[in-house]
């Protein structure tokens, strides 16, 4: 990576994206973790970083906190390069690791001040109300910690810092369903408050939840990336229409951007209906809706995809 001359600190620079990420490659031996990665992360939002196991997730977030120096390629992080100012640049990030170690004797809560220490200190009334939300015991010593709740330390101490961003790497890993929820409702109000959130996560849900952008990640390069709206909008739309009247095979087939077709009776009382459900391809819903408002619709859902389907559609058409 190119060594920066000017040692700027990250209160001086001014820029719209908190990472930068251009062609960034690294192999380990003859394995390639990340070939010619690249990644825009916008200042203020949550991205979401996503892929199987081995798509370089980890790597590329190791990159960015400095612990691992790059093959080539160029990474900024809130203006500065993470491999030769990571001293400047750990004052104004926090970091959740997928597995959570913790001093053994040290109390949870005396971990997260000495985790707190390291940049400055917390936000004592903001710590206090996470301990609460997430219903951390902070009296146990850490070596009688579960996985989820030395999880919990550790999202305590991220979440409750005065930084400007959050790397996160599976930060959910142990916790159980309502302390995700948790998780999630805390990410949203750190974002409201303006910090940047990277959010790398196998739980599709969690992401789904709360990022503004997404990047799908594959042998170390990114196959995909925008914002889940229009992500969305290139992939295809689930409806579901209860007709008065069923139109025919014949006329079906000639709808331009129809798919996956299944046209059923419903059962009960009264005049007979019909329940028709297809999917439809990119920009066609309205002019499907428009032809087939003739054969009388009575109730109509649409369901854009999820991240999941957009995450399984994008690795089928790229496999």
């Amino acid at each position: 990576m190119p060594v920066v001359t000017a040692r700027a600190t990250a209160t001086d620079v001014t820029t719209s994206d908190a990472i930068t990420i251009r062609g960034l490659r690294k192999r380990y031996g003859d394995a390639t973790a990340l070939a010619a990665l690249d990644l825009r992360v916008a200042a203020g939002e949550v991205h979401g970083l996503i892929g199987p196991n081995g798509a370089g997730k980890s790597t590329a977030i190791r990159i960015l906190l400095g612990l691992l120096r790059a093959d080539s390629g160029s990474a900024r992080v809130l203006g500065l390069d993470p491999w030769t100012q990571a001293t400047s640049l750990h004052r104004h990030l926090a970091y959740v690791p997928s597995e959570v170690a913790l001093w053994p004797n040290l109390t949870g809560g005396e971990a997260i001040d000495l985790l707190g220490s390291l940049r400055g200190g917390v936000a004592s009334a903001r710590r206090d109300q996470l301990i609460e939300r997430f219903e951390l015991d902070p009296t146990r010593k850490g070596h009688t910690y579960s996985t989820g709740n030395r999880q919990k330390v550790a999202l305590v101490a991220a979440l409750a810092a005065d930084v400007r961003l959050l790397l996160l790497d599976e930060p959910t890993r142990g916790l159980d369903p309502l302390m995700t929820r948790v998780f999630q409702q805390v990410l949203a109000e750190r974002k409201q408050a303006g910090q940047t959130v990277l959010l790398s996560s196998h739980i599709l849900s969690d992401v789904d939840e709360v990022a503004d952008s997404v990047s799908m990640l594959r042998a170390g390069v990114a196959v995909s990336s925008g914002s889940l709206q229009h992500l969305r909008s290139l992939a295809r739309t689930k409806v579901r229409m209860d007709l008065r009247t069923a139109p025919t095979q014949s006329e079906l087939t000639v709808l331009e951007g129809l798919q996956n077709i299944a046209l059923s009776d419903l059962p009960g009382p009264g005049p007979a209906h019909h329940r028709l459900t297809f999917t439809a391809v990119p920009g066609k819903v309205g002019p499907l809706v428009t032809a087939l408002n003739g054969y009388g619709i009575t109730a109509m859902v649409c369901s854009p995809p999820s991240l999941e389907e957009l995450f399984l559609e994008q690795f089928r058409t790229t496999s």
